[in-house]
């Protein structure tokens, strides 16, 4: 582990909500709030400024939201402000919101249903201190159930994205070591830390000047496969690395599971992914 910093780093967080739970917004808040505290005392962390970032359209949605955010505890080294979108353009849209007023030395990507672990950001801060080689941490991820989840990946196949998107567990079963060389699970697992080429959306620590020199999320992507794009193109300006180091329990789940909506946003997204970055059939 490095030394603290003098100066410590700050740090800015943007969260996208659309129709999010507020009880579970709040617990993502209140992790955030512990981890910012712990990598304060460990002097990894000067000040932090949150963005709650609301695309929901229903009014009472919003309001609720507003009182799950009125009942953080004061904290005085986060600060947290609600922002209402006056549309929804997508989740990359609503991220870059924040891009141009952004400050910080470091940038947190998160969903509204990730919750931090007491130690992520200390010991994603301590890394960025020690490696300016880095551009963005992907963290070590367990589900609700305390399985484990791998959300780093190799470059994917329209195959691969097929069975993700589409096929039954059945069909899945047979095309496991596929899936599972996809999800990096030869190397994203146990304690050791590995070079990876796309991380996950729902949690990207990223460094300001290389999230800035990227241009922030491609908004012509309004929901899925803009954290790949985005991840190719913080390539050309740092390391992309997986830190097990930092956890977080993530409480999402798959397109397939979320209705006809979301597969048309995940197949108009990922044809727009294989146009511009290359098609891999298999």
């Amino acid at each position: 582990m490095h030394p603290p910093l003098s100066p410590p780093l700050s740090l800015s967080v943007s969260i996208v909500v659309h129709d999010s739970s507020p009880e579970l917004l709040q617990q993502v808040l209140a992790s955030l709030l512990r981890a910012a505290t712990v990598a304060g005392a460990a002097g990894y962390l000067g000040q932090a400024v949150v963005d709650v970032l609301d695309n929901s359209p229903d009014p009472d949605q919003r309001r609720r939201v507003q009182e799950a955010l009125s009942r953080l505890p004061p904290e005085d080294v986060v600060s947290v402000r609600y922002t209402r979108l006056p549309e929804n353009r997508g989740f990359g849209a609503g991220h870059n919101t924040v891009l141009d007023a952004m400050a910080s030395d470091v940038h947190l990507v998160l969903n509204p249903d990730a919750v931090l672990g007491e130690d992520a950001l200390r010991a994603g801060l301590a890394r960025f201190a020690g490696d300016t080689d880095i551009a963005l941490l992907s963290p070590a991820v367990r589900g609700v159930t305390g399985a484990t989840e791998y959300l780093c990946r190799r470059y994917p196949s329209v195959l691969v994205m097929l069975l993700r998107g589409f096929a039954p567990q059945a069909i899945r079963r047979l095309f496991r070591k596929r899936l599972d060389h996809y999800e990096m699970r030869d190397l994203c697992t146990g304690e050791r830390e590995v070079d990876i080429l796309l991380a996950s959306g729902c949690f990207m620590l990223v460094r300001s000047a290389a999230l800035r020199a990227a241009g922030g999320f491609d908004e012509r992507y309004f929901l899925y496969f803009e954290d790949y794009d985005l991840s190719l193109r913080l390539g050309d300006h740092g390391r992309l690395v997986f830190c097990p180091a930092m956890q977080i329990v993530h409480h999402g789940g798959y397109a397939s599971s979320k209705g006809f909506s979301h597969l048309r946003y995940f197949i108009r997204s990922g044809v727009r992914f294989f146009h511009d970055h290359g098609w891999r059939w298999i």
